[in-house]
């Protein structure tokens, strides 16, 4: 991302910055990579480091099914009836090493705060709207958001109506593809999107409050809580590159072609061992003799997830809004049958849907199984 400031700060940073009553405010850098990644420095009324209880609260990692046959597989999320706080309602779906991934129904705020401790996090909101508030400052969302939560960030989620939201819980930095910024970290020409899309924090409001409040702190496979002896929104000021942000997929410029273009076009973020695709409204190919569905194909070293969120997906039958289909690698993949032939002349398609390739295998939850169409693996079976 690019640099941005709010609130009061310093004009020189690590030097003096005093309150009204001529104490300090307290300076925090928070930075990746050790100091050589990207960074902010916040301003705190409080230490960011009183904490007056600490204990561990349990693993929160997701238990697995063994491995059985290699079969493409087909989540009907909608059947989950888990929902809650954004915390609470998380569902956890699939995951590797690299991330963990699910869905929540949010239809409650939360009355504590949480951090991830592991990486970074990406909120989707399928449906709803409400606001994040974080240590960075507030955030409002709505339908079709991209909400990227860096790693250490402070933030509770506060719906204004029931909201849906595909989660990403990163072991690694999200960013934007490299092949669309420039040595200086400008968007190229080329990029679907531009910096005018994206959007930070709106307001910060700093609580100068006193008293016990309760973080959830998610690292090293647990959850754990921390009562800090201050309010945890209590910074005053920050600058840096490093702070929540936001991108909503309806500003994904898509890039089309004579002839069908490959996944890498819908590319819109990347971590470590995956990439993030946004696959929405378009033209179609325009070659005169041009087949707007996809090619059958074999990703033999990526598994792919696809996320549906609107619209009717040219390619597949069966499928509902919520959907979460997987195509693991070492199968091929592709159109059902039929609809390849009914693509053909088709102007334009109005499908939307989030995609997650994966560079290492996904496994799937044990839980997911209570909402599977456990028929989808049969479905290209020409009748």
């Amino acid at each position: 991302m690019y640099y941005r400031q709010m609130g009061r700060i310093p004009h020189k940073r690590h030097t003096m910055f005093k309150k009204e009553d001529g104490t300090l405010f307290r300076e925090q850098v928070m930075g990746t990579k050790g100091f050589s990644g990207t960074q902010s420095i916040l301003y705190h009324y409080y230490l960011p480091t009183e904490v007056v209880k600490s204990e561990v609260i349990g693993s929160y990692l997701p238990e697995y099914e063994e491995q059985g046959a290699l079969n493409h597989r087909h989540l009907l999320t909608t059947s989950i009836d888990v929902k809650g706080n954004a915390l609470d309602a998380r569902e956890y779906l699939l995951g590797n090493d690299d991330l963990l991934i699910g869905t929540a129904l949010v239809t409650e705020s939360m009355n504590n705060y949480y951090r991830n401790g592991d990486g970074d996090e990406l909120l989707f909101i399928h449906y709803g709207s409400g606001k994040v508030e974080t240590m960075f400052g507030t955030i409002t969302y709505r339908q079709g958001d991209y909400i990227t939560i860096p790693i250490g960030t402070i933030y509770r989620v506060i719906p204004t109506d029931e909201t849906k939201m595909l989660f990403v819980e990163s072991f690694s930095q999200l960013t934007t593809p490299r092949r669309y910024r420039n040595e200086y970290g400008q968007m190229l020409e080329h990029s679907p999107f531009c910096e005018r899309d994206f959007r930070g924090p709106e307001t910060l409001e700093a609580f100068n409050e006193k008293g016990e409040y309760e973080v959830i702190t998610k690292t090293r496979g647990y959850l754990h809580s921390h009562i800090l002896g201050h309010h945890p929104l209590d910074v005053v000021g920050w600058d840096g590159y490093l702070y929540p942000w936001v991108f909503n997929i309806e500003d994904f410029e898509p890039i089309t072609g004579r002839v069908h273009q490959p996944p890498p076009v819908h590319q819109t973020f990347e971590g470590h061992n995956f990439v993030i695709c946004s696959f929405v409204p378009r033209l179609y190919d325009y070659h005169p003799e041009a087949i707007p569905a996809p090619y059958y194909h074999s990703n033999v070293n990526s598994d792919e997830l696809l996320y549906y969120v609107a619209g009717n997906f040219m390619s597949r039958k069966g499928i509902k809004e919520g959907s979460i289909t997987l195509h693991p690698s070492g199968i091929p993949h592709g159109p059902h049958p039929g609809t390849t032939e009914a693509s053909i002349g088709k102007k334009e398609t109005l499908e939307l849907a989030v995609m997650i390739d994966t560079f290492r295998p996904l496994k799937v939850v044990k839980k997911a199984r209570e909402v599977e169409d456990k028929n989808y693996m049969f479905t290209w079976i020409e009748k």
